[in-house]
């Protein structure tokens, strides 16, 4: 039987490491075995930006939206996450709700740059 605590701790240690592949490949069974597990998905969906698997971590993240509205942290990944995907005008209310409940720097700059990028946020949207 696996121990999903030590194949979570496995997997955060290779996050840490600059490893998000092999933590994405540790997370993922500890997904299907704890499937209503917050941190775990929220580590896979960052996980998933960091490799680059942007469908992947955008899944992970609106899931996560969807049970828990109110985590800034998720709608600001999210928001970067659609930023990434070349989808500005789907990033921006993400970015805007994250900077609205906490203006923490990161949160405040993404979304000065994404607004810019849709002209103030007016257009551009896909």
């Amino acid at each position: 039987m696996v121990d999903l605590y030590t194949e979570y701790e496995r997997a955060v240690r290779q996050f840490d490491a600059g490893d998000p592949i092999g933590a994405a490949n540790a997370l993922a069974p500890i997904v299907t075995a704890e499937p209503d597990n917050k941190s775990v998905r929220l580590l896979l969906a960052r996980a998933y930006y960091h490799s680059a698997q942007l469908r992947r971590a955008e899944e992970q993240l609106r899931w996560l939206i969807d049970r828990d509205p109110a985590d800034h942290y998720a709608h600001f990944v999210l928001g970067r996450t659609l930023e990434r995907l070349g989808k500005p005008g789907q990033a921006l209310p993400h970015l805007r709700l994250a900077a609205a409940m906490r203006p923490l720097d990161d949160y405040t700059d993404a979304l000065r740059r994404v607004e810019a990028r849709t002209s103030g946020g007016t257009g551009g949207r896909r």
